[in-house]
C-alpha cells in the first residue's frame, strides 16, 4: 500500500484549503489530518471519505491517481509470480500484482492430478483461458468439456463454474479475469 499522506496533502493544497478548513469542511479532527499528511497514521475507509469528499474526490479516484505514481517494472520473472492459490493442489500464479490500477487478472495455473475448484460458484467478470499442458474439465453452467492443450475457453463468470483435473498428468491454464474479482 503506498503512503497516501503526500497524495492527501497535494489535493488539498490543489483545492486550496489549510488543515483547519478541511477538518470543518469532512468533520475530521485537525490532528488527525495532520497525522494522516505526515503518514503517521493510516486512515479507515470512513475517514478518508469523508476528508474525500470534503475536497469533491472519490476512494475510486484518489486511488487511481496514488497508483499512478508507484514504479513498476512491466516485466516479471518466473520465481516473481505472485502464488495466490494451493502449490499443493491448484497453484495460481499471478503476473503483475504490483501494478497500479489494475483491471486484469492474469494468472498462470497449474492443476495436480484430482485438483478441484469444488462446488460451482459465480462472480462478476469475465474469463478467458488456454490450457497449456495436459488437460481440464471445464465446466460453466450445464455444459461441460475436457479441453486438453491448446483449446480454450471465455465465459461470463456469473455463470456457475467449476474446473477439474480427471487425468493422471499435471494440467497447465494461462488465464485472464477482468476485472480483477476473483
Amino acid at each position: 500500500m503506498p503512503a497516501i499522506g503526500a497524495a492527501i496533502r497535494e489535493l488539498r493544497r490543489r483545492r486550496q484549503l489549510s488543515t483547519r478548513e478541511l477538518a470543518i469542511r469532512s468533520g475530521i479532527a485537525h490532528s488527525t489530518i495532520s497525522l494522516l499528511e505526515r503518514d503517521r497514521m493510516s486512515p479507515s475507509i470512513d475517514t478518508l471519505s469523508a476528508i474525500l469528499e470534503a475536497m469533491g474526490s472519490t476512494l475510486t479516484g484518489f486511488f487511481s491517481e496514488v497508483g499512478d505514481r508507484i514504479p513498476h517494472s512491466p516485466f516479471y520473472r518466473a520465481e516473481e509470480l505472485t502464488e495466490i492459490g494451493r502449490a499443493d493442489g491448484i497453484s495460481y500464479r499471478m503476473i503483475g500484482i504490483n501494478h497500479p490500477n489494475r483491471q486484469l487478472l492474469m494468472l498462470r495455473e497449474t492443476y495436480r492430478p484430482g485438483a478441484d475448484t469444488g462446488e460451482a460458484f459465480s462472480h462478476k467478470a469475465q474469463e478467458a483461458g488456454i490450457v497449456t499442458k495436459g488437460a481440464v474439465e471445464v465446466s460453466v453452467g450445464t455444459e461441460t468439456r475436457l479441453l486438453a492443450e491448446g483449446d480454450a475457453y471465455y465465459f461470463s463468470s456469473e455463470m456457475p463454474h467449476r474446473f477439474r483435473n480427471i487425468g493422471r498428468d499435471t494440467a497447465e491454464l494461462v488465464s485472464a479475469i477482468t476485472p480483477p474479482t476473483y
